[in-house]
C-alpha cells in the first residue's frame, strides 16, 4: 500500500484574472514541470497555515488565512505515493510575489493554462480555474 502524501497548494489570482504558475527547478522530481505555489503539509500542520507558510518561504507574500478560498482538489497515484491535494484560491496578499528559491514563475491567463506542462495531480485542476475565472 502506498503512503498517502497530503500537500497543500494554492491558486494565486492578480487583479488581471491571471494565475501564477511556478517552474520545478533543477535537482527535484518533476523538474522544468509548472505547478501550482503550496507544499507538503507538516505533522500537526493545518493545510492553511502550510500555505501561509509556503508562500512567505517561496514567494515572499504574506497571506491572511480568511484570505484562502477552498476550490477543488486532486487525487493521483505516482509510482511510489498517492498524492492528495486540496486546492485554494488567493486574490489578497501582501508583498510582491518573487522566487525566492530560484524558481521561474508566470502570470497565466487561465485559457493558456493548458500551454504549460504540468505534473499529472495539478492538470485535473485546470477546468475547475478555466470554469472559476474565464
Amino acid at each position: 500500500m502506498k503512503p498517502i502524501v497530503l500537500v497543500a497548494a494554492v491558486a494565486l489570482v492578480d487583479a488581471d484574472h491571471r494565475v501564477l504558475l511556478a517552474q520545478r527547478p533543477e535537482g527535484k522530481s518533476m523538474a522544468g514541470l509548472w505547478e501550482f505555489p503550496g507544499g507538503k503539509v507538516e505533522p500537526g500542520e493545518r493545510p492553511e497555515e502550510t500555505l501561509i507558510r509556503e508562500l512567505a518561504e517561496e514567494l515572499g507574500i504574506e497571506v491572511k488565512e480568511p484570505c484562502l478560498a477552498p476550490l477543488t482538489f486532486a487525487s493521483h497515484g505516482y509510482e511510489n505515493f498517492h498524492l492528495l491535494m486540496p486546492l485554494w484560491v488567493c486574490r489578497k496578499w501582501t508583498g510582491m510575489v518573487v522566487g525566492r528559491e530560484g524558481q521561474a514563475l508566470r502570470w497565466v491567463a487561465p485559457n493558456r493554462l493548458r500551454d504549460f506542462p504540468m505534473p499529472p495531480a495539478d492538470e485535473p485542476i485546470v477546468p475547475h480555474l478555466i470554469d472559476l475565472l474565464g
